[in-house]
């Protein structure tokens, strides 16, 4: 049974090692996270963790690490996204507010 999971852990980290990230890989993330966040901005609801998020990824990209940059740039998307949602959400759903 321990060998069984020996290999397969070995197998994970060939996949993972054969699977890096490249700097096409990153570019594209980064370029997916800026459009949203710009969505955002258009909606003047960018949020500043997103803005420091991107920094972040811009900085592990230029640094070489693209794996690093690509998760980054990732939370950035989500993060923009989110802003994003609520803006669009907030607009109608302040009617639904209770007067007392």
């Amino acid at each position: 049974m321990r060998a069984i999971f020996a290999a397969s852990a070995l197998l994970i980290a060939a996949a993972t090692t054969a699977f890096a990230a490249s700097e096409a890989d990153y570019k594209a993330a980064y370029a997916a996270a800026d459009a949203a966040n710009k969505e955002a901005g258009a909606l003047r609801n960018q949020w500043t963790t997103t803005a420091s998020t991107l920094s972040a990824a811009k900085k592990a990209g230029d640094a070489g690490d693209f794996d690093g940059a690509i998760a980054q740039a990732k939370e950035a998307e989500a993060l923009a996204k989110a802003s994003i949602f609520q803006a669009t959400s907030e607009k109608e759903r302040w009617k639904d507010m209770e007067i007392r």
